[in-house]
């Protein structure tokens, strides 16, 4: 694997781009408190999207989302279950106050939906989605994209997580929230979630439970499809570890709620997208990446079996090139302000 170096605030995104998980205009003092949540900032989750239906009243939000990728979002699959013209959808991206879109959001439509083939809307078995967007979103202060883990991750060792939304704020609330909610939840253990004074066994092992067991604060009407977030053990970058699925009732006690874990379903994620799947990874780099795709020339064989040299030096130099580069522009600050298209890899722990 190509050595990786360079600023650590530049992470492997899974398709490919130059950085993701980043919150240029966010104010993180680790106080930041959906229903029982508080107004976020504006730019404070730049990769939640709204997704607007053409039939419903106001601001037509009927989930949430998280951009992957410029042309790719990650959501629920029960988003959809009755979904028709799907090109007649939108979804906007950017955007804090969803009556009141500045100059920073976005709007696209729909090109294509994409539901895990083994969705159960019974179940809620494999509650994933991706849509593919009309054209790409140009990333920001105010637009950035979500990194989704790999297996390489321990996710149960993330501590400082978070949900955002514009699901209803109290349980009986009746339609969306205007302005974009957040709150600060907890990891719960699925054991937990199961027990016969929760869940009953109703959760599955591709699930995550998060929020407190007392209740108060959860994901609601909605929320659907929208981020669970944890921050980086090590770093300032976010990791987008859930997709909102479901729960029973909203903020009730022994009755979190239920995500869908984005690292159980990467590879997934993956062929939909049209990259290849992730190889069993291995140890944290702090990777660096060129303004454009580069080639790594693969070693060849030689006729006494073994590789020659020169691809390797070659290679090495191509890695100087990518260090080198990288400094430069993170010297200038662009890598708060574009997603850059690198040739896609995959993140090696």
């Amino acid at each position: 694997p190509p050595l990786l170096l360079g600023n650590p605030h530049v992470v492997p995104s899974l398709s490919g781009y130059r950085t993701c998980g980043l919150r240029p205009m966010a104010a993180d003092n680790g106080t930041s408190h959906v229903v029982g949540g508080t107004d976020a900032q504006p730019g404070a989750w730049p990769w939640i999207v709204s997704i607007q239906g053409p039939w419903r009243r106001g601001t037509g939000h009927v989930c949430g989302g998280s951009l992957i990728s410029p042309q790719w979002v990650l959501t629920a699959a029960h988003c959809f279950t009755k979904a028709r013209h799907i090109t007649m959808w939108r979804v906007v991206v950017g955007a804090t106050r969803l009556t009141q879109l500045g100059p920073e959001a976005q709007v696209r439509n729909i090109k294509q939906l994409l539901v895990h083939e083994d969705y159960s809307s019974i179940s809620q078995r494999n509650d994933i989605a991706l849509l593919e967007l009309d054209q790409p979103v140009q990333c920001s202060n105010s637009i950035q994209l979500a990194c989704v883990p790999d297996a390489s991750l321990k996710v149960s060792e993330l501590t400082t997580c978070y949900i955002s939304g514009w699901g209803s704020t109290t349980a009986r609330a009746e339609g969306p929230t205007d302005v974009l909610q957040e709150a600060k939840v907890h990891l719960i253990d699925l054991n937990l979630c199961n027990s016969s004074r929760s869940y009953q066994g109703a959760v599955h092992p591709h699930n995550l439970c998060a929020g407190y067991p007392q209740g108060g604060i959860d994901t609601c009407q909605g929320d659907s499809g929208a981020p669970l977030v944890c921050k980086d053990n090590n770093a300032d970058h976010f990791w987008l570890v859930g997709v909102t699925s479901w729960g029973r009732g909203c903020t009730r006690a022994k009755r979190l709620g239920i995500y869908t874990s984005t690292q159980h379903f990467y590879n997934w994620i993956l062929e939909q997208m049209g990259l290849s799947p992730a190889v069993t990874a291995a140890p944290t780099p702090r990777p660096a990446f060129p303004s454009t795709p580069l080639q790594t020339p693969r070693p060849t064989p030689t006729q006494s079996g073994g590789f020659s040299s020169f691809p390797l030096l070659v290679q090495k130099l191509v890695e100087l090139f990518t260090w080198l580069q990288e400094l430069r522009w993170g010297a200038r600050g662009f890598l708060h302000k574009a997603c850059t298209p690198t040739a896609h890899f995959t993140r090696n722990f």
